[in-house]
């Protein structure tokens, strides 16, 4: 980065101040969303071999939560595109769909 785009940033205005803050709570929202239905599946446990209903329970909950955070990157996306956020909010989205797939993946079997 050069000198003249260090003081560039420097030199942010209120109101790109205030923009950034309101994208990033409009972000942190949805990930708080995403986020608890991910604990959700991840807390749910089958109660033995019989119990055929918490599989279902578990992907349609971690399903919730993919599509929670596929709304969040595509907000992030737009936050990015127009310069308000910086690269790194791609990593909450990509942990959190990451691990929700995962738990899809090895949902506790009938």
């Amino acid at each position: 980065m050069t000198e003249q785009e260090t003081r560039e940033r420097a030199r942010r205005p209120a109101t790109s101040v205030f923009a950034t803050a309101l994208c990033a709570a409009v972000l942190m929202a949805l990930h708080t969303v995403g986020g608890y239905f991910l604990l959700i599946a991840l807390l749910t446990e089958s109660e033995g071999p019989w119990d055929s209903t918490v599989t279902d329970t578990v992907r349609l909950v971690a399903v919730l939560a993919v599509v929670t955070e596929l709304v969040a990157a595509a907000f992030t996306a737009a936050f990015i595109a127009i310069g308000l956020l910086r690269r790194w909010w791609y990593a909450i989205t990509a942990a959190l769909i990451l691990t929700a797939v995962v738990r899809m993946v090895f949902a506790p079997g009938p």
